[in-house]
């Protein structure tokens, strides 16, 4: 079916197209009728390959990144057309618009994207209204992830009180949350990077998802998004303060504000994030460095430029326990979901879990 709505998309300016399919996606999620013919297409045919990561078990490694459903409209949708886990947000406190259109543009000979929307989100209220995670009826549902940021009129030596207002917010309906810190669409948000002011949001969120935890009874996992441009003495220190202060994963990475020399698209000069085919080598590099630091002790979640099951193989053989993808389904359609995971399932076949598969084979790399 995607392949035949393609064409009428591309045709529509990107954010026009993204609008489209999310107001689609969002109506199936509310008809469950829908919902049927949706994973019917999709979801059914994608096989499973039980994967355990921050103590969740998701039915399978693939997952969808943030950034697509950004104010939780669409989660039964997503996992109905067969994501094992479905990101939702970046949400902040308060609504705000993002950036000025045009934010976003198709680099289609690159079979990337370049966006620049800088955070625009209907705010915390509206994002928790939006949200029906599934009924305890459903077997094996998809891990539902919420990635929280902070609202550009928020000054970085305030930043922490936007994170911790958004982790009480969505804690409790939250599978896990993620803090974004590595948008490159916000200003000055990389900044919080930065080895003192990272210590001290990572303390504080620690802090309070303990107190949390005691609260409501229940200990939720929190993932760190960092971006790609980063160097090695910047990953140490990362990798350090993650372990430091108990986070469950690390997720690598977020767009990048490089251009490598090969893109070739009409519109490869835009200021924004890309992603895309073009990242896959530098977020698994990226992957590879924070993973000999971190030697197992945090899972990471690979994202950048996954199309095809070797290149989610390659991301796990660097380091990571699982994956996450966005720009690929924009041009490959709901199908890579299921290609992604028969693919690694004949990878891993010999082995009795994926765990003792990537265990072994990382071995033997070394």
């Amino acid at each position: 079916m995607y392949a035949l709505l393609k064409p009428i998309l591309f045709k529509l300016s990107p954010e026009k197209a993204h609008d489209v399919m999310m107001n689609t996606l969002a109506m199936c999620s509310k008809n469950i009728l829908f919902r049927k013919v949706l994973n019917h297409l999709y979801g059914s045919k994608v096989p499973e390959l039980p994967t355990t990561v921050m103590g969740l078990n998701f039915k399978h490694p693939v997952g969808l990144a943030a950034g697509l459903d950004k104010d939780a409209r669409a989660f039964q949708a997503f996992s109905a057309i067969g994501f094992s886990g479905v990101e939702m947000g970046t949400v902040t406190p308060l609504p705000q618009p993002g950036n000025p259109k045009p934010r976003m543009f198709r680099l289609e000979q690159d079979r990337a994207i370049i966006n620049r929307m800088g955070f625009n989100s209907g705010g915390l209220q509206s994002f928790l209204l939006n949200f029906q995670p599934h009924s305890s009826r459903v077997k094996n549902p998809s891990i539902a992830g919420i990635n929280i940021g902070k609202n550009k009129i928020t000054l970085n030596e305030d930043a922490n009180e936007d994170y911790l207002k958004a982790l009480r917010s969505v804690y409790a309906k939250a599978d896990y949350v993620t803090i974004n810190i590595s948008s490159p669409n916000t200003e000055s948000l990389r900044e919080l990077q930065g080895e003192e002011p990272l210590t001290q949001l990572l303390k504080a969120l620690s802090e309070e998802r303990d107190k949390l935890a005691i609260e409501q009874n229940i200990r939720k996992p929190i993932a760190l998004k960092i971006a790609p441009d980063l160097s090695k003495e910047e990953i140490k220190v990362i990798s350090d303060l993650v372990i430091t202060y108990h986070f469950d994963a690390l997720i690598a990475t977020n767009t990048t504000i490089t251009r490598p020399d090969s893109l070739q698209s009409h519109d490869k000069d835009e200021v924004g994030g890309l992603s895309g085919a073009v990242l896959k080598q530098t977020s698994t590099d990226v992957i590879a460095e924070f993973y000999t630091h971190l030697k197992g002790k945090v899972p990471i979640i690979g994202v950048g430029g996954i199309e095809t099951a070797d290149d989610a193989w390659q991301k796990m053989l660097a380091g990571a326990d699982y994956v996450q993808i966005y720009s690929g389904l924009i041009y490959h359609g709901p199908e890579m979901i299921r290609d992604i995971v028969k693919g690694l399932q004949i990878k891993t076949k010999k082995y009795n879990s994926l765990a003792e598969a990537l265990a072994t084979e990382r071995s033997n790399q070394t």
